[in-house]
Formats: structure tokens, sequence, C-alpha cells
């Protein structure tokens, strides 16, 4: 369980791709195939390593990830195919910046929203603009299956930072976008800062809308 508020941004150190006949090779900056039967995710870091054991859960971007390798400055997650398909992970490569969180203690103040670290799906940063106030105003397109569940004022995590939904605005076609308003600490200290159109982003949204939905329907 995390609640959205990134500790440090890690580097990508590699992305170890395995080979459908055996081996493994590395996806490199530039190779935007996504490894066909998973990878091993190899991330320099500082802070999320200082009481980290082999089996401890670390969100990367959003997503919930299980550290199977120890290094000097740097820990190692196997990234499976079903988790590849579903997130923004498999399009990773050296030297890219992610954000990063270690699960939340019972006894820590729960200063953004409850996060599983299980990715709904990838959206799409639409635009960004910066304003007068030194805020960002950013919109991300997603699709239907995502939007349903945000609401004006709601809480959402986009690459795993908890954001309050500034707008929706749904669309016929099965996509449509959200907003929200991105504040000068938050766009340094996060990858949210360095990404513009184009970039995909990994979403999770409020579990209780979920479990109301599912509710109503039985």
């Amino acid at each position: 369980m995390f609640t959205g508020l990134v500790e440090e941004l890690g580097t990508v150190r590699a992305v170890i791709a395995n080979a459908a006949l055996g081996g493994s090779r590395r996806h490199d900056r530039g190779d935007t195939t996504r490894p066909p039967d998973g990878a091993r995710l190899e991330i320099e870091a500082v802070t999320v390593l200082d009481d980290a054991v082999l089996g401890a859960s670390i969100a990367v971007n959003g997503c919930c990830l299980t550290a199977v390798e120890l290094g000097d400055g740097w820990w190692g997650a196997d990234v499976v195919e079903e988790t590849l398909r579903r997130t923004s992970l498999g399009a990773l490569a050296a030297g890219d910046r992610v954000n990063l969180e270690r699960p939340v203690r019972l006894s820590d103040r729960l200063g953004g929203h409850i996060v599983q670290g299980h990715v709904d799906g990838v959206g799409e940063i639409a635009e960004r603009e910066v304003l007068a106030d030194g805020s960002t105003r950013v919109v991300v397109s997603a699709g239907e299956e995502v939007l349903r569940y945000v609401v004006e004022k709601g809480s959402i995590a986009v690459d795993g930072v908890s954001l309050t939904v500034a707008g929706v605005d749904t669309a016929s076609s099965g996509w449509g976008t959200f907003e929200f308003a991105l504040i000068p600490h938050t766009a340094t200290v996060t990858t949210l800062g360095i990404k513009g159109p184009g970039s995909p982003v990994n979403l999770e949204v409020d579990l209780v809308a979920k479990y109301v939905e599912r509710l109503m329907r039985a």
C-alpha cells in the first residue's frame, strides 16, 4: 500500500529482456520494442534502499514491483509480461528517470491517498501549460475504462503521484481527458516535471470507486 508521495527520482540502470529461446538481451535507449517475455529492470536509487531487503515492495512510476536483487546503489525487479502489457514500464530504457516510493508504514501520515500500485491503464499527456502562479496545468487523455472512475476533486495516481482531479471531459469515442494542477515542488521531484505531450503515464484510480461499481452491479 502506498500514498502517492514520491520519495525520490531513480534512474534506470538497465532493462534486460528475457529472450524467447533462453539467454537475455539488453533493452537500450531507442529500442521501442516491448520485451516479449518479461524483463529484469535495474534501477539506481538511494533513499528507497535504506531499509530494502529481498522481497520488499517498491513502486516504480506507480507500479508495485518486488525487489529480487540488491546491489551497491541499485536494485532489480522482474517485470512479467502481464505488467508490461498493462503499464508503460515496457517503454523504459537505460537512463530514463522513474518515480520511486516505498510502502507506507501503519504509523506514517497518509499525506496523499490510498494507492495500491496496481495500474488500471496507461494514459498519455495531451497538454501542459505553465500558469502565471508558477503551477502547471496538465491534461491527460485516457480511455473510458479509466475515466468512468474519475471525478472532479477526486484523487488519481499518475505515474504513482497522488493528484487531485481539476476537471474531466468525457468523449463519445471512448476516450476523453482529465486535468490536474502541478505545483512547482511536485514538478521538481517527480517525472511529471519532465514529461511532455505524447508521453505515456500509468494511471490508478480510486479503489473505492471500483468496489462501489461492483456492489451496484450485484
